[in-house]
C-alpha cells in the first residue's frame, strides 16, 4: 500500500467517524485546509522534477477530488440524519390552535411611535411633557388664546361642539393642544419648558367629501 493509499484510508476513516457537521468540518480542515495533509502534498509538487510531477500530480489531485467528494457525501448524510431526528422529536399537534401572526399581535401605530420618539428627544433636552383634557371649554380653547368672538375657528365647520348647557356655554373637543400650554402657565412659574403632544379634533370638509379627522399634534 502506497503512502497516498494509506493517507486516503486515514482520511476516509476520519470522515466516516464524524458524528456531526462540526466534526466533519474538522476532518475537512485536517485534509484540505491550508495546513492539511493533502495541501502539504500539493505543495511538494513545485519541488519535483517534471517527470516526478507528471507521475505524482495526478495521484495527489485524484486523492484531493476523492476526499472532497467523500466529505460532500458525508455532509449530505449528516444533514439528512439531523432532519430525521428533528422530524421524530418535533412532532406537531395539529389539534392545537395556530400561532398568532404579526397581523394578530399588532404593532405600534407609526404616529404613536413618532410621538414617543419626539417626546424622548425633548425629555433628554430637559423638557417635561404636559397633558390636558381632550374635552375643553371655550375659555381655554379660544378666549385665553385671544380668539375673538366671530373668529372662523369658532364656527361649526372647524370645531366639534357639544350640546349647549343651561347657562348657554358649550364644551368642545380641543382643536389644538395650546390649551395645555395655558393650563400649564396658570399653575407653574416660569421658566417653563414643556411639550404638549396629544390628539386634536377638527371637522374638515369640502364640496365633494365630508370627513372627520383626529389629528395628532406633537
Amino acid at each position: 500500500m502506497t503512502n497516498i493509499e494509506v493517507l486516503e484510508h486515514e482520511l476516509r476513516s476520519a470522515i466516516d467517524a464524524a458524528a456531526d457537521e462540526a466534526g466533519l468540518e474538522a476532518a475537512r480542515v485536517a485534509a484540505l485546509g491550508k495546513r492539511g495533509s493533502i495541501s502539504a502534498l500539493l505543495a511538494t509538487l513545485g519541488k519535483m522534477s517534471p517527470d516526478e510531477r507528471r507521475q505524482r500530480g495526478p495521484l495527489i489531485n485524484g486523492l484531493k477530488d476523492r476526499i472532497a467528494e467523500a466529505i460532500a457525501q458525508r455532509r449530505e448524510s449528516l444533514k439528512h440524519a439531523a432532519l430525521e431526528r428533528r422530524l421524530n422529536t418535533e412532532a406537531v399537534d395539529v389539534t392545537l390552535p395556530t400561532p398568532e401572526g404579526a397581523a394578530d399581535i399588532g404593532h405600534i401605530h407609526p404616529i404613536s411611535q413618532v410621538m414617543d420618539e419626539v417626546t424622548t428627544i425633548f425629555a433628554d433636552m430637559g423638557f417635561a411633557v404636559a397633558e390636558g383634557p381632550d374635552i375643553e371649554t371655550d375659555d381655554y380653547n379660544f378666549a385665553k388664546l385671544n380668539f375673538p368672538d366671530g373668529h372662523p375657528a369658532r364656527e361649526m365647520h372647524d370645531t366639534f361642539f357639544f350640546g349647549q348647557k343651561p347657562d348657554g356655554s358649550r364644551l368642545l373637543l380641543r382643536t389644538h393642544t395650546s390649551p395645555v400650554q395655558v393650563r400649564t402657565m396658570l399653575v407653574q412659574k416660569p421658566p417653563i419648558r414643556v411639550i404638549c403632544p396629544g390628539r386634536t379634533y377638527r371637522c374638515d370638509s369640502d364640496q365633494t367629501l365630508r370627513q372627520c379627522f383626529i389629528r395628532s399634534k406633537a
